[in-house]
């Protein structure tokens, strides 16, 4: 069982000790303005690789085959033929479908695993396309860049775009690491986290120096924290906090230092370190990116304010949330949010608590805590927002729940010069209509397949009895297999298959296809495993994971993979009619009419715009 803190401390306490422990006087110094940010997007920028690339192990475990834990229980014990060790980040092999915590595993003095409960198929993994697809957009054009979004941008290959004096040196550590501009290999990952902390340091006034990546070899890190502390007020060490079998950084503080705190009890970045060496404060990152921020965000700033640099205190809203959240008990959570106004009301809508979801953060404009003494927030609860944006900024977005399309990106591109930003969230259209229907976003994309072929509004007359909606066509686009090489429907027995989730309306239009076709569902391959978006099934093809999805043109396209129609559907953004005339939905439905996007429609491919900006009246 491998150890993974030394000294879990709730947050306060951390606080506490990085006001006793850190802080003194800085100097001053006059310095030019560089980098990107704080300045604006002229244009959209897109991922020009997916992120990751390859499955990641999400924990430091074993890899395995999830069918052959079948049966493990506290009862009876079982040795696993087959595993491999792996520890987060690390690259899991096609043969493998699940990773086991060490913490839940027994190794034997021969070499062999034991386990005591099953493990779940591709639980503890990071598939491919986790955090974004290859061509999806990043950030819209004239959008002011945050700090912690250069961080994403170089992730996912994107490279171009007097003071008090205190000088920041930041180390980042990992073999797997390449450099900003490198499309990572197999078990690669594009070095981000030193770039995304030096610009938060910088937008509060610290002097920041990165370093170059340092391979996890005990010896190299120990001369990069010597040459650091000499040359720096304050030292981060990114990545080897935790507990794996190459994370080294807090026997190399206790080594020339003090490890003053390993583990904090928040959650992402529970393995942070605080430490001091030769009177200078030393943090230990978490590696995965927004673990990184949580640190940056919760415990640097107020490390930097102790030196008397005027930190600014973000507004908070009020808001509803949208989703129930399960959180652990002694535990603070960060949960990154979308939210918006609604009529007189804040919303908030929760985004991926993954930690290697970088895009949670571009997406995001506030954030909300979980404390530590709830095990969660119900559905319809209010919470407090703390905004990453003015709450003028806040107030002008517009949230979209529903059906994935990647137009979307576009509309949301279109949009922006008239200072509306789009916030979508891909739930499916099912849940787009139920999120609708309690007043908690401005517009629900959907594509829903009634029983009579009539899409949409047999579900809202159902669902949505007597309400006043307005239903705006984006466009009639083809749905079809998408696959390396041509498949037909009939085909679907015979391959491995990547679906849409429950309740979207890809899903639906498969199981009508399905029952008009008199074929059992059971009987295709990889029915059961489930993708959000149109990209993440086209990866999953792409990929080899799978061989064969259903999809819009769109993406197959962005792919280069073969396309098969099956059907043509309509695909419309649903709204209640009240808020026609509010001025950030109304530009929305400027730009669906227009011919601008009519435009962007035809080169995407797969849809046909004749019936764009159509409206039909409920009831």
């Amino acid at each position: 069982m491998v150890r993974r803190y030394l000294d879990l401390v709730s947050l306060a306490r951390a606080l506490e000790i990085v006001r006793d422990e850190c802080g003194g006087r800085p100097g001053t110094e006059t310095v030019p303005l560089d980098e990107a940010s704080g300045r604006v997007t002229a244009a959209p920028i897109f991922a020009r690789f997916s992120v990751p690339g390859v499955h990641l192990s999400a924990m430091d475990g074993i890899a395995v085959r999830s069918a052959d834990t079948t049966g493990a229980s506290e009862t009876r014990a079982v040795t696993l033929p087959d595993a491999l060790r792996v520890n987060t980040g690390n690259l899991v092999p096609n043969e493998y479908d699940a990773v086991v915590m060490i913490e839940d595993v027994w190794l034997g003095e021969d070499g062999t695993y034991t386990i005591r409960k099953p493990a779940a198929p591709w639980q503890h993994i990071r598939p491919v396309g986790e955090d974004i697809g290859e061509s999806e957009m990043i950030l819209p054009s004239l959008h002011t860049v945050r700090p912690h979004e250069l961080g994403a941008l170089a992730a996912y290959g994107v490279t171009e775009m007097p003071v008090l004096a205190l000088r920041a040196g930041i180390i980042p550590t990992g073999s797997e690491l390449v450099p900003p501009g490198t499309r990572p290999g197999a078990g690669q990952t594009v070095e981000s986290n030193s770039l995304m902390a030096a610009a938060h340091l910088r937008s509060l006034g610290v002097t920041p120096t990165r370093y170059g990546i340092v391979p996890d070899e005990p010896d190299l890190i120990r001369a990069a924290i010597e040459k650091g502390i000499e040359e720096n007020d304050l030292l981060i060490v990114s990545a080897g906090s935790s507990a794996g079998t190459r994370d080294f950084t807090a026997s190399l503080i206790d080594e020339f230092g003090e490890v003053l705190v390993h583990g904090v009890g928040i959650k992402p970045a529970k393995p942070v370190i605080i430490g001091k060496i030769r009177g200078k404060p030393v943090i230990g990152l978490p590696g995965y990116p927004l673990a990184a921020f949580t640190i940056l965000r919760e415990v640097i700033t107020p490390l930097v304010a102790g030196y008397g640099f005027p930190v600014p205190d973000p507004e908070t809203v009020e808001a509803t949330l949208t989703t129930t959240l399960h959180s652990d008990i002694g535990t603070d959570e960060f949960v990154l949010l979308s939210v918006g106004r609604i009529g007189d009301s804040w919303v908030a809508v929760p985004q991926s608590r993954g930690a290697g979801v970088q895009m949670s953060a571009v997406r995001a404009n506030a954030l909300m805590t979980i404390p530590s003494a709830k095990e969660g927030v119900e559905a319809g609860e209010a919470v407090t927002a703390r905004l990453m944006v003015p709450r003028r900024q806040a107030k002008e977005a517009v949230l979209v729940t529903g059906s994935h399309d990647p137009a979307l990106d576009s509309l949301a591109d279109l949009v922006r010069p008239q200072g509306v930003e789009v916030h979508s969230t891909h739930v499916g259209s099912m849940g787009g209509l139920l999120t609708l229907k309690k007043r908690q976003c401005h517009a629900a994309p959907m594509h829903l397949l009634g029983a009579d072929g009539e899409y949409n509004l047999p579900y809202l007359k159902k669902y949505m009895p007597n309400e006043d909606l307005v239903c705006v066509c984006v466009a009639e686009r083809e749905q079809g297999l998408i696959a390396r090489d041509p498949v037909e429907f009939e085909d679907l027995p015979t391959l491995r298959y990547a679906n849409r989730q429950k309740g979207s309306g890809t899903r639906i239009l498969l199981d009508h296809l399905l029952r008009e076709e008199g074929t059992d569902p059971a009987t295709i391959a990889g029915y059961d495993r489930e993708f959000t978006t149109h990209l993440g099934v086209a990866l999953a093809v792409r990929s080899g994971e799978a061989e064969c999805g259903m999809g819009v043109y769109s993406a197959a396209k962005a792919l280069g993979l073969a396309f098969t129609p099956v059907a043509t559907e309509r695909y419309e953004l649903v709204l209640r009619a009240e808020t026609l005339d509010d001025p950030r939905v109304a530009a929305l439905l400027r730009a669906v009419s227009s011919e601008e996007f009519k435009g962007v429609l035809t080169a995407l491919g797969g849809y046909r715009v004749s019936e764009t900006g159509v409206r039909r009246v409920l009831p």
